[in-house]
């Protein structure tokens, strides 16, 4: 392949003339540099970088093809039925596969590596059970600049790229020194709930605000997202607050209660709140209560504030699944909540909405909440951040909403 990439043309070149060494000193630049590279912009505009994933073969089991997984811009195209533009190519002579996209220079996103050894039309094959093999398959980018982020299921982690501009995620990493809350993990009525309790935390102490955050098996054993409120405790930018990391028990399980369920919101109003205010001392303030959530549980904390209004004074959406309930999200889908917003009163909830440029299928359906919302005249902060449905973006996303929302009025 001719590389777009101006060192890989580079490396090209030395190993066509045959320079000692070329191809090793070009393996310990990246290894020393951390990948993906990132050049300056080919059409000379600086908010966009050239961006170069790399996958080196193994002597002994040379790869037949290599997928370059770049979390929804790859998903995108899988939708359409052409993974073709996600293969990457050899460089002559070379041990490197490669792969370029031209990316704006605040683009976020976790990838893999998809490493095939059979025949071409099986590794481009999009249909459920193949991607499915390719997810369990894919593997982190060893030579990543940045610390992986975990993967459920049993898959292995992703690697994360984040551009220079791309916003900062500054509470996501532990700190030396910074004073950690405890976990006090319950099963509340038969469901599994993974409580973040701050530092110096006593019952009696309260009331605390009190963050509800479902999918909780992924931001608690997966992700430890106790660390970065741990760091928004220590940085003064949230009080401390009891935080109710609710499990969602299983994929049926998840599809049944995320779909504006009115008995499951009945359920964290009633029972969860209740049982935290007296286990932990958990405000009964819906001003001091957020929740918060993604994808379809994005739509349930949108829901949640619009069904129980008295009990969640504040929502904070990131990738809410708007097009509900439609049997598919890519066929525009009939927007049920926005529409209860329009034609409803307007009820006394802050909302917190965000979407990733990345997100074809949800972007125009939570542009148009925000202009509802927004003609309705809802105290409502709407952002959209350079990426796609993906938790490498969520996790700061999440941070700076609880500060946003639960910061002194």
């Amino acid at each position: 392949m001719e590389p777009q990439s101006p060192l890989l043309r580079d490396l090209a070149a030395a190993v066509r003339h045959r320079i000692p060494d070329a191809l090793g000193t070009f393996w310990r630049h990246a290894a020393t540099k951390g990948t993906p590279l990132v050049e300056p912009d080919p059409e000379g505009d600086p908010a966009w970088r050239l961006v170069t994933f790399l996958w080196r073969d193994e002597p002994d089991r040379p790869a037949s093809d290599v997928l370059a997984l770049l979390h929804t811009v790859t998903d995108k195209d899988r939708h359409a039925g052409d993974l073709a533009p996600h293969l990457m190519g050899k460089v002559e002579g070379t041990d490197v596969w490669a792969i370029s996209h031209r990316l704006r220079a605040d683009h976020r996103a976790s990838y893999q590596f998809f490493v095939a050894r059979g025949p071409r039309e099986e590794t481009l094959r999009a249909d459920r059970k193949a991607w499915l093999h390719v997810l369990d398959s894919a593997v982190p980018d060893p030579l990543s600049a940045l610390p992986e982020l975990p993967s459920r299921d049993g898959r292995n982690p992703s690697s994360v790229m984040a551009l220079p501009d791309a916003p900062v995620q500054e509470w996501a990493a532990a700190r030396p020194g910074t004073a950690r809350g405890a976990r006090a993990d319950a099963v509340v009525d038969g469901r599994r709930v993974h409580v973040h309790l701050p530092a110096g935390h006593r019952a009696d102490g309260g009331p605390y605000p009190v963050v509800v955050l479902l999918d909780g098996e992924m931001w608690g054993p997966v992700l430890d997202f106790g660390t970065a409120l741990d760091n928004l405790y220590a940085d003064g930018r949230v009080p401390p607050a009891v935080t109710l990391m609710v499990d969602t028990m299983g994929r049926a399980r998840r599809m049944e209660d995320l779909s504006c369920s009115e008995g499951f919101v009945d359920w964290l109003a009633d029972v969860l709140l209740s049982w935290a205010a007296q286990a932990h001392g958990a405000t009964g303030d819906p001003a001091r209560t957020v929740v918060a959530g993604q994808s379809a549980g994005g739509l349930t904390a949108a829901f949640a504030a619009f069904r129980r209004p008295e009990r969640f004074g504040n929502a904070l959406s990131q990738s809410g699944s708007f097009w509900w309930p439609d049997g598919t999200e890519f066929d525009g889908g009939s927007e049920w909540l926005t529409r209860q917003f329009a034609v409803s009163e307007k009820l006394p909830v802050r909302l917190r909405v965000e979407v990733g440029l990345q997100e074809w299928m949800l972007l125009p359906q939570n542009r148009h909440l925000r202009n509802v919302l927004e003609a309705r005249g809802y105290d409502v902060a709407y952002g959209e951040f350079n990426g796609g449905h993906d938790y490498a973006c969520w996790r700061g996303g999440l941070a700076a909403g609880l500060a946003a929302l639960l910061a002194p009025r």
